[in-house]
């Protein structure tokens, strides 16, 4: 697993490279080049995972017309009354994680944090603070083709109910214990996460963690 993680990156980085030079190259050799490498990692991408889902390809290969720069995912750590963290249950992988999802454009981070608990959860929330911003490559998730941070932010609920939505399947409270026993889906959040999300709950540490 190990070589595969860094293989995603590697891919990544290609990617970031072709992808930048053709916006900021001027020589037209070189621009043809920075076009090759581009279709040469791309062809990569599709040979070694020919199994990934056309969104996935679809986010894999997009070309940004600027520079190149990691994804940002950002999850929402909301507790409740007695203690416990909420979770949703992901119809894509019927596994549990903490609601969230990609930053949209002309959304802050917070405001994603919001968002998404409301569309993932049913429940209207206020986020608070940042806990944590973490590189992704640099933490045991499973190997993937997007570099990605994730952004890790309290939040405060509105109300008690929640409700299940388009892309979840289930919801509840759950302690630390509780959920080291659940099926999570990796990609959105490990088990480290959530001692660390519980730890800053227990705690209320200043500042936030940064890699």
């Amino acid at each position: 697993m190990a070589a595969e993680k860094e293989l995603g990156i590697l891919l990544a980085k290609l990617q970031g490279i072709a992808q930048t030079g053709k916006r900021y190259g001027k020589d037209p050799y070189d621009l043809e080049r920075y076009e090759e490498l581009m279709q040469v990692t791309n062809a990569l991408l599709t040979t070694l995972y020919p199994t990934l889902a056309t969104e996935q390809l679809s986010i894999l290969l997009e070309q940004d017309e600027g520079y190149a720069t990691p994804k940002v995912d950002v999850r929402a750590v909301v507790f409740n009354q007695a203690g416990k963290l909420l979770l949703v249950k992901e119809k894509s992988d019927e596994r549990w994680a903490l609601p969230g999802g990609w930053g949209d454009i002309g959304y802050s981070p917070k405001e994603v944090a919001e968002k998404e608990t409301l569309e993932e959860a049913g429940l209207k929330v206020k986020a608070e603070r940042l806990i944590a911003v973490l590189d992704k490559a640099k933490h045991p998730y499973p190997p993937a083709l997007t570099y990605v941070y994730k952004f890790f932010i309290r939040c405060q609920p509105l109300g008690e109910t929640t409700s299940v939505g388009l892309e979840t399947m289930d919801t509840g409270y759950f302690t630390l214990d509780e959920i080291l026993t659940l099926p999570l889906s990796l990609e959105r959040n490990i088990a480290a996460n959530f001692q660390m999300i519980f730890e800053d709950y227990a705690h209320e540490l200043a500042g936030s963690i940064c890699d």
